[in-house]
């Protein structure tokens, strides 16, 4: 499987925003995400970090 857990980053914190991301599209200042069972969530902010291999991205607001 491709699909990776996405955290948002608050106050030095990682907090599960959507496991098994599977699809992120970026439209504006807005990140569209969605994951492998349809749940879909949009967030103002960017991507910090993407770890593939362990299956992470950091997202961070703006």
């Amino acid at each position: 499987m491709c699909e990776a857990n996405a955290y948002l980053r608050v106050d030095g914190k990682e907090e599960l925003l959507l496991e098994r991301v599977d699809k992120i599209i970026p439209q504006g200042e807005e990140l569209y995400l969605e994951n492998i069972f349809g749940q879909r969530k949009v967030i103002k902010g960017r991507i910090v970090e993407m770890a593939l291999v362990d299956h992470k991205i950091m997202l961070e607001r703006k």
